[in-house]
């Protein structure tokens, strides 16, 4: 397992945890590259490279991340 920081709170950190493992993710659109983010740490953590209290800290950020741009694009709202 790799030595990975423990503080997790933005997508942006969960980002970098993916670029630890050469995994770049960028769909176009925000909300599809949430949940390829969350499919490339599921393979991650399945594969047992990522441990298990990285994967919840991150899964929770993702899904965060994910309510929040999904009530964003239903509103209409932009940045």
């Amino acid at each position: 397992m790799a030595n990975l920081p423990r503080k997790y709170r933005t997508l942006y950190d969960v980002q970098q945890l993916l670029k630890q493992f050469d995994v770049f993710v960028y769909v176009g659109k925000r909300l599809y590259d949430i949940e390829l983010m969350a499919i490339e740490l599921d393979n991650l953590y399945q594969s047992g490279v990522v441990d298990r209290e990285t994967y919840m800290k991150a899964k929770i950020v993702l899904r965060k991340e994910h309510r929040e741009e999904k009530r964003r694009e239903e509103s209409g709202r932009l940045y």
